[in-house]
């Protein structure tokens, strides 16, 4: 299997919805970073928590973050919580939501911050 990855910039990717088990393989693809965008239980019980994906990301050897955010608004708060994030936390970054399209709206609104 392999992670169906958007790249942004060289050192930061975004992708769907991960799985714990999706977590060994992006270690072994070289990330040290990742950012959960995604709030637990957004689309019911068949969703893995944060919890455990950060169970398993930390196993890994991953740094791991949470930063929720709802698909259709993101506070500037928010946004500049992902800045932090971005400007802290170890790259290569992998960051993800439902689709890929929350985080990067987020990578693209905290570009604009600095």
């Amino acid at each position: 299997m392999s992670l169906p990855l958007q790249p942004l910039t060289p050192d930061v990717c975004v992708a769907p919805q991960l799985t714990p088990e999706a977590m060994a393989e992006a270690a072994a693809m070289g990330f040290k970073s990742v950012v959960n965008n995604r709030p637990d239980f957004e689309h019911g019980p068949d969703q893995p928590t944060s919890a455990e994906v950060e169970a398993a990301a930390k196993a890994a050897g991953l740094e791991y973050r949470h930063l929720p955010v709802a698909g259709g608004y993101q506070s500037p708060e928010e946004i500049a919580a992902f800045a932090e994030l971005l400007a802290t936390l170890p790259r290569p970054l992998l960051a993800f939501c439902r689709s890929g399209a929350r985080s990067t709206r987020l990578f693209m609104q905290a570009q604009q911050l600095g």
